[in-house]
């Protein structure tokens, strides 16, 4: 299994709307990818590990799939619709991360 990490830096002054991503944005994600997808976690960015320091990303969002092919299959005829979305949500630049899931809860 794979995981596909999309990290939005915590930049000072950035912003980000978490109602529109987790709801409307997902919702496209989800719909474009289509069962290629197996689950999405969103998380929102609290602090660092030392006291009163900000997160390093304002959110991350992980997609599962079952192998990378299986990801560039369903993201490449969607990829420029998920991306013009952005704007409605943050101006951070996200980051992307493919990893192998070696363990998992």
């Amino acid at each position: 299994m794979i995981k596909v990490s999309v990290l939005y830096p915590n930049n000072p002054g950035v912003h980000f709307d978490f109602g529109y991503y987790c709801s409307q944005h997902m919702d496209i994600v989800r719909k474009c990818l289509g069962d290629a997808c197996k689950a999405i976690a969103v998380d929102q960015g609290l602090s660092s590990a030392g006291p009163n320091t900000p997160a390093p990303f304002v959110a991350m969002s992980h997609l599962y799939f079952d192998s990378v092919e299986s990801f560039q299959k369903s993201f490449a005829p969607h990829a420029e619709r998920i991306m013009a979305d952005l704007s409605n949500f943050t101006d951070s630049q996200p980051m992307i991360q493919i990893s192998e899931v070696k363990l998992a809860p």
